[in-house]
């Protein structure tokens, strides 16, 4: 609940719209509200700027109704990450602007329009493999209000695929770089721009990247400055981050 809707709540109590029972009804969700399995933060973007993120990995469907249906009382926008099809067929029915995007794992219903910046964001993938946690850097960031730019597949074993692109990262305020494997790119990227890079290890690679962790080992050892990392395969922290850095 924001100042503004306090102050409406106040003046229908005044008005006598509304008894002191039912605004005290109400103030009693001010901050977060309680469903025993979840504690929705109705004040998290007066905080931070940005809503309430939900991570629908592990949730029951009957939680994550829940916790949308509350939200949605309130007026709020809805963004859900790690939801596979299965989970977004059963919880569209909840508003009929829900939109999904696929390969991002990602749902997301907008009913504020976001303060878009002129700077872009550009999302930078070592090989095909890395796309889907890319897509999920991207949306995020796209649904946080932001522009983004999509370069993928232009890993280190040939560089002359990113050479040909590096006009466009240059361009960008911040850069995403999401690899696999050895996790190289993120330091090439960083000793060839002027941009923060938040890297991303990714859990593609043989057996010896161990899940990602070599990757993560090499983006945390990188030489190149300017070079921030996130958790392997966390596309949503990156983007997050991101959008940040493109609205300071």
């Amino acid at each position: 609940m924001d100042s503004e809707k306090l102050r409406s709540l106040l003046k229908k109590v005044e008005d006598h719209e509304m008894s002191t029972e039912e605004a005290l009804s109400e103030l009693k969700d001010f901050s977060f509200q309680d469903l025993e399995y979840a504690k929705i933060d109705h004040h998290r973007e007066l905080r931070t700027g940005y809503p309430e993120i939900i991570f629908c990995q592990g949730k029951t469907i009957e939680q994550l109704r829940g916790i949308i249906e509350a939200m949605l009382a309130k007026g709020s926008d809805v963004v859900g990450t790690r939801a596979d099809k299965e989970v977004f067929e059963s919880i569209k029915d909840l508003d009929p602007a829900f939109v999904y995007y696929e390969k991002a794992r990602i749902f997301s219903l907008q009913k504020k329009k976001p303060n878009i910046p002129e700077t872009k964001i550009c999302v930078v993938t070592a090989g095909t493999s890395d796309i889907p946690v890319a897509e999920e850097a991207a949306v995020i960031a796209e649904v946080l209000g932001n522009n983004v730019e999509r370069i993928f597949d232009v890993g280190v074993a040939g560089i002359h695929r990113l050479m040909s692109k590096l006009d466009i990262i240059k361009q960008s305020r911040a850069v995403i770089v999401v690899a696999g494997m050895e996790g190289a790119l993120a330091s090439i990227v960083g000793g060839l721009i002027d941009k923060p890079i938040i890297a991303v290890p990714t859990s593609v690679g043989y057996g010896a990247n161990f899940g990602g962790i070599s990757a993560l080992l090499a983006m945390l050892n990188s030489c190149a400055g300017g070079v921030s990392v996130v958790n392997i395969d966390n596309g949503f922290g990156a983007g997050y981050y991101a959008s940040m850095i493109n609205k300071i």
